[in-house]
């Protein structure tokens, strides 16, 4: 990876004004990869005290997009994705590991597999997810 696309990664995430509201980070971005963290807050839970899914949901749109964005250049969409949950978020932090799967012209599919991290630094799966991403010309 080259220090000069984590940066721009890390400009991008940071233009994202609900990205800067939950205070997610970029740690991994390059060659087909993308690694998303944040820190899970009382205010990101559900009711029963675990994550609530749509912060998980975000965190695998964001971490499919950012890795796809890697093959398929900055400007990109997501055009649908599908998430899993298999057992509830509970820890200090989350993270999304997210790795282009393939990829074309026309688009990528990517995998985010999601984890909650404990305070020992334990890690556990709690979600995967897969998305399609199409690259889109902007507006001239």
């Amino acid at each position: 990876m080259r220090e000069f696309d984590i940066v721009l990664a890390r400009k991008v995430l940071e233009a994202q004004p609900f990205s800067s509201l939950l205070g997610t980070r970029i740690m991994v971005f390059g060659d087909g990869e993308a690694e998303l963290e944040l820190d899970i807050r009382k205010d990101l839970q559900q009711q029963n005290g675990y994550l609530h899914g749509g912060v998980l949901a975000y965190a695998a749109d964001n971490g499919i997009t950012f890795a796809a964005g890697t093959v398929l250049g900055p400007a990109v969409l997501t055009a649908g994705f599908s998430i899993q949950y298999m057992r509830p978020g509970t820890g200090t932090k989350l993270v999304a590991r997210a790795s282009v799967v393939h990829a074309g012209r026309r688009q990528a599919t990517v995998r985010c597999d999601l984890f909650t991290v404990a305070e020992d630094g334990t890690e556990t799966l709690c979600a995967v997810a897969q998305g399609t991403i199409l690259p889109v010309r902007k507006p001239a």
